[in-house]
């Protein structure tokens, strides 16, 4: 039969995240699971041979899927094929006493889940620190600020930058959240009783306590669910998703905006020596990674689809008709996410900035921009401030629609604006005022520091964020 790949895990994602979500990775934290649980368990008074735990150690690295395959294929459940082919291999049926499939695969899963997360933390953050040093590169270059697509004010690439660090940022806040705070589900039985483990210890609930205790520093987390039922709350999934999304959002808004610049040869990505634009047409050079980001964030919302539609619809004390939704959304998530930060990566180390061009931007809208500062003046000098407001409405009004009909090749709304008597301003005045407002950015460059000073403090506390470098996209 043909194997069909996961083109998220072959094609986008990282090595470090298909280690943590590969079927081999997996069954070998399974099997440090149950080796810890048998430790635990020999420690506490229960009878288990240590050759046994001496054998099951010698053989957890011996990884068949074919054989465990078989063995699920007549068996028909995913967990007991894995528990006969561990004690076969080891010679010995001590593993998995007193525990339900789900105290196997919820906690193993919830511990994938955390590593995880820690790889996209620590992604997410080397991107922060990149989105910071590109800011600072740019922080004063003068651009054409844009709302609803629309000339508005002057401000600086940095501080666009910046803005979208900010989103970023706020995202990345939430993650260390949730990761602090991560609970498991730990060691509770069929339907959260530990009736199975309290009767395996004799009744005595404080051996119960202190085996799950074990289990969860074995799983390197503080915090486990009291009064869970066969399963964690499906809504911790929604959670872990749902900030995936957010982390998407200003890498996508950035990448959307990068796609809109590059149209108007502001900056652009980058183009690599030997890429390829276009088959058809040579001198094509597409925002193709800028594309696959965005294409990113619109699967990430639709995985966040998925595990709502679990969230809040468990049956009881659980059931599993989220399993197949789960394994299909879980891995690939994470693989989403992890392709997104690397290409995100990938564009801000490559990108470039045409200051040329921007500057042939300003010039064109420049006056348009300065249109609230010759209001106020005109307003200082004696004119009526809606009659002044008018006035310069349409002049701008008509000096647009001339320059776009090729009427005029430059803009020449100051010198309109100047022959207008209800305004009461000379051309030197309004040339003056005109070049003043069009270099005034505000706090454009304290808000770039600001955000640059805070991006590197927080980062101190991740500093394997510093050195990370992502691979090669395709």
């Amino acid at each position: 039969m043909e194997n069909i790949p996961n083109v998220l895990a072959t094609r986008y994602a990282s090595k470090p995240m298909k280690a943590v979500w590969s079927a081999e990775g997996r069954i070998a934290l399974e099997r440090d699971y149950w080796i810890a649980v048998l430790r635990a368990q020999k420690d506490l008074g229960l009878d288990i041979p240590q050759e046994a735990i001496d054998a099951y150690e010698r053989v957890k690295g011996t990884i068949n899927l074919d054989s465990i395959n078989e063995r699920e294929a007549i068996t028909r459940h995913d967990v007991k094929a894995r528990i006969e082919e561990f004690c076969d291999l080891a010679g010995y049926e001590h593993i998995h006493k007193g525990l339900t499939s789900r105290d196997l695969t919820e906690n193993v899963e919830q511990l994938q889940i955390i590593q995880a997360l820690e790889v996209v933390r620590t992604k997410a953050v080397a991107a922060l620190l990149k989105l910071a040093e590109r800011a600072e590169q740019w922080k004063d270059l003068v651009i054409t600020a844009r709302t609803h697509n629309v000339p508005a004010q002057p401000t600086t690439f940095g501080k666009r930058l910046a803005m979208f660090g900010e989103d970023l940022l706020c995202a990345v806040r939430e993650l260390d959240r949730i990761i602090d705070n991560y609970p498991v589900r730990g060691l509770k039985g069929p339907v959260g009783t530990q009736m199975d483990l309290l009767t395996l210890f004799g009744g005595d609930a404080e051996k119960v306590a202190a085996l799950e205790e074990r289990i969860l520093d074995h799983l390197g987390v503080g915090a486990a669910l009291d009064t869970v039922g066969q399963v964690y709350p499906r809504g911790l999934d929604f959670e872990v998703v749902s900030v995936f999304v957010r982390l998407a959002s200003g890498p996508s808004s950035f990448a959307k905006t990068l796609r809109i610049m590059a149209g108007h040869e502001l900056a652009s990505e980058g183009f690599a020596k030997g890429q390829v634009g276009s088959s058809a047409m040579p001198h094509k050079m597409n925002s193709r990674s800028c594309e696959r980001l965005n294409g990113f964030a619109v699967i990430l919302k639709g995985y966040l689809t998925m595990a709502g539609e679990l969230a809040g619809d468990q049956w009881n004390e659980g059931d599993v008709s989220c399993s197949v939704v789960r394994r299909v959304f879980l891995p690939d998530s994470f693989f989403a996410i992890d392709g997104l930060i690397d290409t995100f990566l990938t564009i801000l180390n490559q990108m470039e900035v045409y200051p040329a061009v921007i500057d042939q931007e300003n010039q064109r809208y420049g006056p348009f921009l300065a249109t609230t500062t010759v209001l106020m003046e005109a307003v200082k000098a004696g004119a009526g401030r809606e009659e002044a407001h008018e006035a310069i409405k349409e002049h701008a009004v008509q000096t647009v629609r001339d320059l776009r009909s090729g009427l005029i090749s430059a803009n020449d709304l100051v010198e309109r604006l100047a022959g207008d008597a209800r305004l009461g301003l000379s051309l030197e005045q309004l040339s003056e005022m005109m070049g003043r407002a069009q270099a005034m950015t505000g706090l454009a460059s304290a808000q770039v520091d600001k955000f640059c000073a805070t991006v590197r403090e927080e980062s101190q506390n991740f500093p394997a964020a510093a050195d990370y470098t992502p691979g090669a996209i395709l």
